[in-house]
């Protein structure tokens, strides 16, 4: 039997998602790990498990010509990559420094590879066909609307006394959860054009 590359993403999501968000093992694994970053990680590893089992395309190319779908994948690899460390440096030195000015850019560091990554997604979909930008386009609208109203959910219970979320941790999560709501409703948007 052959793994498909969507089979071993579903599969390794789970396998890591599951045993954290479950029993908390992440943070016995890997020493240092923060509970709450723990279950951050292993939900957002369940998230992806549910977007790789819905589309049939989990990276969202399959509407592209090879050429632009392999440069498209690389340049968000590298950004992504890039995010990830720039963002580990950040969060070190500014546990490090004082000056205020330097911690604004230390601060806002991690935004120059997500900016990096926002072209690339910009110029893949130019790269699109009709079809395929009307498929992202209403994708990205509903996966927008769908965090918008979870926000403001969590707002008003926030108002109401009912949820306690801190501000920067409700408005770090933003971004990744538009980018992986777009995974998920793509992948059922795309099976209607099928």
């Amino acid at each position: 039997m052959r793994v498909t590359g969507r089979q071993a993403t579903v599969g390794l999501a789970v396998l890591l998602g599951v045993p954290g968000v479950v029993g908390l093992l992440l943070p016995q694994l890997v020493p240092g790990l923060e509970r709450d970053a723990a279950v951050v990680l292993c939900i957002g590893a369940l998230l992806l498990a549910i977007m790789a089992a819905v589309s049939r395309d989990p990276m969202c190319t399959g509407g592209a010509r090879p050429e632009v779908a392999r440069r498209y994948l690389r340049e968000l690899t590298v950004t992504m990559a890039a995010y990830v460390l720039v963002l580990m440096a950040s969060v070190w030195l500014l546990k490090r420094i004082d000056p205020p000015l330097l911690r604004f850019a230390v601060a806002l560091m991690p935004l120059l590879p997500i900016g990096v990554a926002v072209r690339a997604m910009v110029r893949y979909t130019h790269a699109l066909d009709e079809l395929q930008r009307r498929i992202e386009l209403e994708s990205l609208a509903l996966s927008t609307l769908f965090v918008s109203m979870l926000y403001m959910t969590g707002g008003l219970l926030h108002s109401a006394d009912l949820l306690q979320v801190p501000a920067a941790d409700a408005m770090l999560l933003v971004f990744p959860l538009i980018s992986v709501a777009y995974g998920i409703v793509r992948g059922l948007i795309a099976r209607r054009y099928e």
